[in-house]
C-alpha cells in the first residue's frame, strides 16, 4: 500500500488510494500537484484518499467544498458528481471536506479584474486564466461571486467520471469482461447477464489499480439529473427542522457564550464593571476580549441578559460617525485625485455634451446590512494540541490562517468544520465573530464553547455594503440616447475586506463600477468613471457586490434618457444592445410582460437590465398607485446562465433575488450616529412582507456559450425596475434609496 499512498500524495486529483478497504477518487491531471487534505488523521489500516469522492464499506461520500449559504451549493455539487458517477445523491453522504488549498476557487478572482464578461479577446482569456493560476497559488478556498457552478462544473463531473471508470476497470479485472460489456446503474456495475456488482464491493480492488485517466463525460442527452427538475438534497432536512447549523450544535459539556463590543464601530473599551453580571443565575464567567467583553453561561438567554448587565466604558469611533458627514465625504470624492477607474470611455463625451440639452441627475444608495437569519454563531474547542471550529463560513482557509495567528498554533492543528449557513449574503466572508470565540476558548481551554451573537450585536457590528453617490450627465439626439456619462463615488470594498484577510488591494477596485461599466450597449458617447472615497467604516461584499447598487444607478439614468428622448425604454435598449444573449433576455421579458400593452389608470411598468457575473438579467415590475401607496403587482424575470442545470432551484434563486432586491429597495438602510448603527434589529430594517410579495414569473434562457451561476445576478435589476415602474405610474422620478423615503408601499 505504500506505493498507492505515495501516488496519492503527489497526484491527488487523478489517483486512488485505499482507505479501510475502500477507495477515493479525484479529478484533473492538470491540477494534480499538491497535498491531498484527506490524508490527515488517518486511522489504523487507512492510507490515503482523494478530494472529491470516497467509496468504502460504509458507502459513498461526496465532497462538496463550496459553502452552502442557502443557495443549494452542496446539492448542486453533489448532483454534478453523481451524474457522472451514476448514483442517486440521496444515497450518498455529503461533506464539505476540510479547509484546503486543493479546493481553491479558480473563477472568483476574475471578478476583480477589469474584464467584461462579454469580452473574448486574447487579453480577456489570458486574464481569466491568470485568475485560475492566482486562485491556485493563493489556495483560495472561498465561496462567492456566484462561482460555485462555473468553477466546479467540469471539476466535479470529471471526479465522478474518473471514479466510475476506475470502478469499471476493477470489475473488468474481476470478471474478465471487456469494457464494452459493462455499464453502470445506481451505484452498481451491471454485467451482461444482469448481475450487479456494487461499488462498495469493488472499492478495495479499485484501490489497488491505476486509475483511469482517459475518461469521456456523458453527453447532456444522457443526463439523468442535470437539466431536469431535481429535489435539493437538503430539502427534507430543512422542511423538518433537522438541518444542523452552527447555532444548532450540541456537545457534551458545552457552555454558551456571547460577546458585547463597542457599538461605535472601531471604538475600544476603556473599562468595564461586571459585578452584577457575575452574580446572575447561570453565569460562569465574564472576561475581556478585544474591544469588549464576553459572558459564558449555561444557556443562551442567560448569557444575553448578563452581557447587557455589564457596565462598559466605551471609547469613541475613529471613523466619520454620522450619516450626513459620510455622504458629504463621498460627495467630495469626485476629483481627479480620487479617480479610481475609467474602464468605459467611448466616443467623445465632452464634445457631445457641448451645446446639447444636458440631462443631469444625482443618485444615492445607502449602507445596507447583510442581516442573515442565523445570527453569527460558532462552536470552538481548544486543547493543547488542536483547535476545532464548527461554523458556517465561506472562507475556511482564511479562518484557519487567522486562528493560527491568534493562537500561535500551526495551521495544520486548526480544523475548520464547515456547516450549512442560515443565510449570509456575504456576511460569512468575514471571521470577526470566530476570532472572538477563539479568544474565549484561549481563556477556557478544553471546553466546548458555543458563541452566539445577539441580533443587535450582529446589526451594529456588520461590515455593510457601502454607500455611494452617482452623478450622471447625458443627452439625446433625434429621439435616441446619444451620450451617457456616469460617475460613481464610493469607498472600496476590496481595500477594506482584503486588509482584514491580510491581503493587499492592488489597482483599481472594479466593484466601485461593477454592473455599470461593462453593460452591452453601443451608446455613441459612453463613459463610466469610478472615484474612490477614502476609507470610512469597514465594509464588505453584499449580495451581488458592486452591481447591487450600480444596477440602480445605471438603469435609472438609462430610463431617464429614454424618456427624455421620447423613446420606448425596451425598444431603445434593444436598439443599443449589441450582445445577442442580452438582446434575447430583453426580448423575452418584453414578451413575458406584454410590454407596451395598456395597464389602465394609475398603473405602470418599469424595465431594468443588468449584466453581472456574466449573466444578463432583465426584469419588468408592474405597480399600481393606490390612495394608500404603491402596490407591487407582478415581476417578470428573464436570465441566461448558458445552461440551466436545475430548473426548480434556478426559478427559486431568481424569485428570492427579486424579493431580496425589492425589499431592500423599498425600505432598508443603515444610518449612523456617533459611529453607531441606528438600525439594530429587523423592526428597524424591514424587508418585503409576505402580503406585499408579487407574482414572480421566471424564464431561463440558454444562449450563452459558458455556464454561469445565478445566486447573485437577479438582485441588481430589481431596484431600478421598481423605481422606473413608479415613475411610469406616477410621473415621480426617485433618485435615492430606500424608495420609502419618497413613497409609501402597501
Amino acid at each position: 500500500m505504500g506505493r498507492v499512498k505515495t501516488i496519492a500524495r503527489r497526484s491527488f486529483l487523478i489517483g486512488s488510494a485505499a482507505i479501510a478497504g475502500g477507495v477515493a477518487f479525484g479529478t484533473y491531471l492538470y491540477k494534480r500537484e499538491g497535498t491531498n487534505p484527506l490524508l490527515a488523521d488517518l486511522g489504523p489500516g487507512q492510507t490515503a484518499i482523494t478530494p472529491y469522492v470516497i467509496i468504502d464499506a460504509n458507502g459513498v461520500t461526496l465532497i462538496t467544498p463550496r459553502a452552502d449559504v442557502g443557495q443549494g451549493a452542496w446539492s448542486m455539487q453533489a448532483y454534478l458528481i453523481a451524474e457522472e458517477l451514476d448514483i442517486d445523491p440521496a444515497t450518498a453522504t455529503l461533506s464539505p471536506g476540510p479547509a484546503s488549498a486543493i479546493y481553491y476557487n479558480g473563477v472568483v478572482g476574475a471578478e476583480a479584474m477589469p474584464i467584461a464578461a462579454t469580452s473574448d479577446t486574447l487579453l480577456a482569456r489570458t486574464g481569466r486564466s491568470a485568475a485560475d493560476v492566482m486562485g491556485k497559488l493563493m489556495g483560495l478556498h472561498i465561496t462567492g461571486g456566484s462561482t460555485t457552478v462555473p468553477d466546479m462544473y467540469d471539476r466535479l463531473r470529471m471526479a465522478g467520471a474518473v471514479a466510475r471508470e476506475t470502478l469499471i476497470k476493477a470489475a473488468m479485472a474481476q470478471t474478465g469482461l471487456p469494457r464494452d460489456q459493462l455499464s453502470t446503474e445506481n451505484g452498481c456495475i451491471v454485467l451482461p447477464d444482469g448481475l450487479k456488482l456494487e461499488y462498495i464491493d469493488l472499492a478495495a480492488a479499485a484501490a489497488e489499480i491505476e486509475p483511469v485517466q482517459d475518461v469521456t463525460l456523458r453527453d447532456p442527452s444522457e443526463w439523468r439529473y442535470l437539466g431536469k427538475p431535481i429535489k435539493r438534497t437538503d430539502m427534507v432536512a430543512k422542511s423538518t427542522g433537522t438541518q444542523t447549523y452552527g447555532i444548532d450544535m450540541q456537545m457534551e459539556g458545552m457552555v454558551i457564550a456571547t460577546t458585547r463590543t463597542n457599538p461605535a464601530i472601531g471604538g475600544g473599551m476603556v473599562g468595564f464593571d461586571a459585578e452584577t453580571a457575575r452574580t446572575m443565575r447561570g453565569v460562569q464567567a465574564v472576561m475581556p476580549i478585544t474591544g469588549g467583553i464576553a459572558v459564558v453561561a449555561d444557556n443562551t438567554w442567560r448569557a444575553f441578559q448578563a452581557a447587557q448587565a455589564v457596565e462598559c466604558d466605551w471609547g469613541p469611533s475613529p471613523y466619520i460617525g454620522d450619516s450626513a458627514d459620510q455622504f458629504a465625504a463621498v460627495a467630495a470624492s469626485f476629483t481627479d485625485e480620487m479617480q479610481d477607474s475609467r474602464f468605459k470611455d467611448e466616443g467623445d463625451v465632452a464634445a457631445a455634451l457641448e451645446g446639447a440639452q444636458v440631462i443631469n441627475a444625482e443618485y444615492r444608495i445607502p449602507y445596507l446590512a447583510h442581516a442573515p437569519l442565523e445570527p453569527m454563531s460558532v462552536v470552538v474547542k481548544l486543547t493543547q494540541t488542536r483547535l476545532d471550529i464548527w461554523t458556517g463560513t465561506q472562507i475556511p482557509r482564511f479562518v484557519q490562517a487567522n486562528a493560527a495567528k491568534l493562537t500561535g498554533m500551526d495551521a495544520d492543528d486548526i480544523h475548520v468544520h464547515v456547516l450549512m449557513s442560515g443565510g449570509s449574503f456575504g456576511r460569512r466572508l468575514e471571521d470577526d465573530y470566530i476570532a472572538q470565540a477563539v479568544e474565549i476558548a484561549m481563556q477556557l481551554p478544553d471546553t466546548p464553547i458555543k458563541m452566539v451573537w445577539q441580533r443587535e450585536e450582529d446589526f451594529t457590528h456588520d461590515f455593510p455594503r457601502p454607500l455611494a453617490i452617482a452623478r450622471a450627465m447625458g443627452s439625446t439626439r433625434d429621439g435616441q440616447v446619444d451620450t451617457f456619462d456616469l460617475a460613481i463615488a464610493a469607498p472600496s470594498v476590496a481595500e477594506s475586506s482584503l486588509a482584514r484577510l491580510g491581503q493587499p488591494a492592488i489597482g483599481p477596485d472594479v466593484a466601485i463600477v461593477a454592473g455599470a461599466w461593462d453593460q452591452p450597449f453601443h451608446i455613441p458617447n459612453y463613459r463610466v468613471t469610478g472615484y474612490r472615497t477614502p476609507a470610512m467604516l469597514p465594509i464588505s461584499s453584499w449580495r451581488s457586490v458592486g452591481a447591487s447598487g450600480n444596477g440602480f444607478l445605471h438603469e435609472s439614468f438609462v430610463d431617464e434618457l429614454c424618456h427624455a428622448a421620447g423613446a420606448d425604454p425596451l425598444a431603445e435598449r434593444l436598439r443599443l444592445c449589441w450582445h445577442d444573449p442580452s438582446r434575447k433576455v430583453l426580448e423575452a421579458v418584453g414578451e413575458m410582460s406584454d410590454w407596451g400593452s395598456d395597464l389602465g389608470p394609475n398603473r405602470g411598468r418599469g424595465l431594468a437590465f443588468t449584466l453581472a457575473f456574466g449573466v444578463p438579467v432583465a426584469e419588468v415590475v408592474e405597480v399600481t398607485s393606490t390612495d394608500a401607496g404603491i402596490r407591487i403587482d407582478k415581476v417578470f424575470v428573464a436570465a441566461d446562465v448558458g445552461r440551466v442545470l436545475d430548473p426548480l432551484n434556478f426559478e427559486a434563486q431568481l424569485q428570492g433575488a427579486v424579493i431580496f432586491g425589492l425589499g431592500h429597495a423599498m425600505n432598508c438602510e443603515l444610518t449612523y450616529q456617533d459611529g453607531i448603527a441606528q438600525q439594530d434589529n429587523f423592526h428597524a430594517y424591514e424587508g418585503m412582507r409576505l402580503y406585499q410579495t408579487p407574482d414572480i414569473i421566471v424564464r431561463g434562457l440558454e444562449n450563452g456559450d459558458k455556464i454561469k451561476g445565478i445566486g447573485e445576478p437577479g438582485v441588481p435589476p430589481a431596484a431600478p425596475a421598481l423605481a422606473n415602474a413608479i415613475f411610469a405610474a406616477t410621473g415621480k422620478r426617485i433618485r435615492e434609496l430606500p424608495l420609502s423615503k419618497s413613497v409609501d408601499f402597501v
